[in-house]
This record gives structure tokens, sequence and C-alpha cells, in this order.
């Protein structure tokens, strides 16, 4: 899996979670994994999360650091598992760092408090996943916990490729243990 860390800010619009726009923009062919820092702001008609929609939930957040992953040959059901997978690597991550999270399905909650978003859906072509954590909570439409406004993590940079490498390695050594055991 390809991984990138992208150095200029880019607001979350919702638009970015389509086929390909890893590839277009970045030049990452296949499976890839990009982060990136900016503002969120995701309104009804860009939503995929159609219970979000159904409860006029939309998402925003002044500053959040968002991972976008495009996967191929999978199918959705997978992709909710890697979309999990990929949660549970944040927490495990923020655990190391002596942060207590509680993880409720693909929700990322501190005392309470939200501190990711995240959806998984089938393209034409693909998989996508958008993971979002807030960096600044302040003005989010929903009681929501930021990563360095609550919780002090100002490495937001260091973190975003501790996570890209932790799940990339992750897939990796899940593909090369298929491989190592014989059929019963």
């Amino acid at each position: 899996m390809l991984t990138k860390l992208i150095d200029e800010e880019i607001k979350y619009i919702g638009s970015q979670l389509q086929p390909h726009w890893i590839y277009k923009n970045f030049k990452m062919q296949g499976d890839a994994i990009v982060a990136f820092i900016g503002e969120c702001e995701v309104q009804l008609t860009e939503m995929v999360d159609i219970e979000d929609v159904i409860n006029n939930e939309p998402i925003y957040s002044k500053s959040m650091l968002s991972f976008i992953t495009e996967q191929f040959n999978i199918d959705l059901i997978e992709g909710v598992f890697r979309q999990r997978l990929l949660i549970c690597i944040i927490k495990e991550l923020l655990e190391k760092r002596g942060i207590f999270v509680v993880r409720n399905g693909d929700d990322l909650m501190i005392n309470g408090r939200k501190l990711s978003v995240s959806i998984a859906t089938k393209s034409t072509t693909s998989i996508l996943i958008h993971t979002g954590l807030n960096i600044d909570s302040e003005g989010a439409p929903v009681k929501a916990a930021g990563l360095t406004s609550e919780l002090g993590i100002t490495d937001i940079k260091e973190f975003a490729n501790e996570v890209m490498k932790a799940y990339a390695e992750e897939l990796k050594d899940i593909e090369l243990a298929s491989t190592k055991v014989r059929g019963v």
C-alpha cells in the first residue's frame, strides 16, 4: 500500500471520496492511503452516510487530520473491516501516548466527546474510506474532542505518518499471513 502525507492544506468537503482521487491528484496508482490537514465541512448533499442525512447531521471541524484510502479488488464488507482496522490502529497509537480512547464501531470517543468521523463506501472500481480526527474541536456541531485542543498532541504530521505506516504494514502482514498456511 502506498502512503503519502500531503503537505498542502486541503479542505475536506466530501467530494474527495471518489474513485481515483488519490491517483489523479497525487499520481499514486493502486492501493493507497493519504493524509492531510485542513478544515472539514461536509454538507448533507455530499454525505455518503445515509443515517447522517436522515438525522440532518452535517460534519464540521475547524481543523481536521483526514485520511483517505482507496483499495481495489475487495468488497464492501471487507472495506468496512479495513475501516475498523484503521480505527483500531488509531486507537492503539493514541493509547501508546497515554490517551484513553473508547471505540464504538467506527467512532473514537474521548470522555464522551467525539474525536473521529469515518465512512467506508464502494465506488464502481474500489473501496473508499475517509477517517477524520478533529485537531481543534471548536465549532463542531456535536460534543467533540481535538487532538491538539484537548489531547495536547502537537506533532500531527508525525502522528499521521505513524498511522499510515502501521495501517500499510498491518495489511501487508495480513496478506503475508494468508500465504503461510496449508489448506485443510
